[in-house]
């Protein structure tokens, strides 16, 4: 299988939850900064013209990382990400979906509205009036969160490492880079973000 791969946190979502399950991906580099993504060429790839798509030994595509990451726990040897019951996959599910929604979806879309609006004005409907307000949800949601973990779980959905926690590492580890560094004194995020960090697959 081959990752069409480039910079920024969604391709580091598949990388590392790839790592975690023991699949080997062969990467194909997509120069997102010069607008590669955009260009006919890739558009046959995937035509949302977004980074990662999969590309699967028939030729086939799936692209979105939820759709990446379920697929690859699927044919993967290596210990689930997603669970080994209808119970446990629901429950990741659900806590995969908070995540996104609540805490990824508003700190990047911050991003994009603001820091990396010389990148994305010209490639995507902005609203930079937005980008205050959409970053303040993010550390919100992730203090809800934060009170949650209060509970004892060592990981977002329970005691084992699934698809929601490798989400939202990804994406504060990006947040950390381009000036939307999460809240050190959370007592729950903090110590998570850390195991999640020492995790060889975080280096993918």
């Amino acid at each position: 299988m081959k990752l069409y791969n480039s910079v920024g946190p969604n391709p580091h979502v598949v990388r590392m939850f790839a790592a975690e399950v023991g699949v080997d991906l062969a990467l194909e580099e997509v120069d997102l900064m010069a607008g590669a993504n955009r260009q006919s060429d890739f558009l046959q790839v995937n035509p949302a013209g977004q980074l990662p798509c999969l590309e699967l030994d028939n030729g086939a595509q799936i692209a979105e990382i939820t759709a990446i990451c379920e697929y690859l726990d699927e044919v993967a040897d290596g210990p689930s990400l997603m669970g080994d019951t209808p119970e446990a996959r629901a429950n990741t599910r659900m806590w995969t979906r908070r995540v996104d929604l609540n805490i990824c979806e508003p700190l990047a879309n911050g991003f994009r509205y603001s820091e990396g609006l010389p990148l994305f004005k010209e490639r995507m409907i902005t609203i930079p009036e937005a980008a205050e307000g959409l970053k303040q949800i993010a550390r919100e949601k992730l203090a809800w969160l934060d009170a949650l973990m209060g509970d004892g779980r060592a990981y977002i959905a329970g005691d084992n490492v699934s698809l929601a926690d490798v989400l939202l590492y990804c994406m504060l580890s990006f947040g950390n880079t381009v000036g939307q560094p999460f809240d050190q004194s959370l007592e729950n995020i903090k110590p998570w973000f850390d195991r999640m960090a020492e995790r060889p697959s975080a280096a993918a």
